[in-house]
């Protein structure tokens, strides 16, 4: 069996940073000075969510695009919440918004998700968007599965006819995840925590998502040999959802982690919302 492909993330991602900048500077140009704007919403003070806030808006500025940063605080409300995201939905030199997960318990994440208007919904989090991408109609996809499809697209992998197994459904990762996957031709299989058999449900898949955050979850005889492994778990210390240590050998591909997944995640975010202000523009 020849090596495994490792599928670099971090440098598609640079790659993908590195053609925005024209893009952008066309946006700016065409719109006499107008920049594209990215608004992301902190609620409390989560040092993960805090960091990941903190790496997309570097991002942004990496390519030319302003960060806009509004921090609330652990007590704000849904109520407060909603009315912030819908000031931001109206604010015509805003063209995407992004509202950090997880947020505060108290606070009704789905009803402020699908606040965000369709247009400007760039890391694909509203129910709107989920069920138009599910019907092949236009709307942003949620950010990680779309970098993942990113990734499998640069290295000319085809999922057409294969059996994917994703492990995890959470609304803005297992779900999306396996819908793309789906539209794709790919015959689909969404495991969870009331999965029976696991293991032996893994073993059927050509290509596996380690989805179910939580760290090494997926063991290396769990993967037949030859399959492709996209791990899109992050923990502390720098490991997946998956054994990638044991199993990334007897696989034909993998995302390596890190470098692998996490840059893809950040990069769709900031292409999308360079489409988002295009389109807003009318310079699509």
């Amino acid at each position: 069996m020849s090596e495994p492909k490792i599928l670099d993330g971090k440098s598609l991602a640079k790659s993908l940073e590195q053609s925005l900048i024209p893009r952008v500077e066309a946006i700016i140009e065409k719109s006499l000075g107008r920049i594209p704007v990215l608004a992301t919403i902190l609620v409390g003070d989560d040092p993960a969510s805090a960091t990941y806030v903190r790496m997309k808006g570097n991002a942004c500025k990496r390519v030319g695009m302003e960060s806009r940063k509004l921090e609330l605080p652990e007590t704000t409300t849904t109520e407060q919440l909603l009315h912030e995201i819908e000031k931001l939905n109206g604010d015509p030199d805003v063209h995407g918004i992004l509202l950090q997960h997880p947020v505060p318990d108290h606070v009704h994440e789905r009803t402020c998700f699908d606040a965000i208007a369709l247009e400007k919904d760039v890391d694909g989090v509203t129910s709107l968007g989920f069920g138009r991408m599910v019907m092949g109609e236009f709307a942003y996809g949620s950010a990680t599965p779309s970098g993942i499809m990113r990734i499998l697209d640069h290295y000319e992998i085809d999922v057409k006819g294969m059996r994917a197994v994703v492990i995890g459904r959470s609304p803005i990762l297992g779900k999306p995840m396996a819908m793309m996957l789906l539209n794709r031709h790919a015959t689909v299989t969404i495991c969870h925590s009331r999965t029976k058999d696991l293991p032996e449900v893994v073993r059927e898949g050509d290509i596996v998502v380690g989805a179910v955050g939580k760290p090494k979850f997926i063991q290396a005889d769990w993967i037949k040999p030859g399959a492709i492994i996209v791990d899109a778990g992050y923990h502390p210390g720098g490991i997946g959802d998956v054994d990638l240590e044991n199993a990334a050998t007897k696989s034909a591909a993998f995302t390596p982690v890190p470098g692998g997944v996490g840059p893809m995640t950040i990069a769709s975010l900031v292409t999308q919302t360079v489409e988002a202000a295009e389109r807003q523009l009318g310079l699509d």
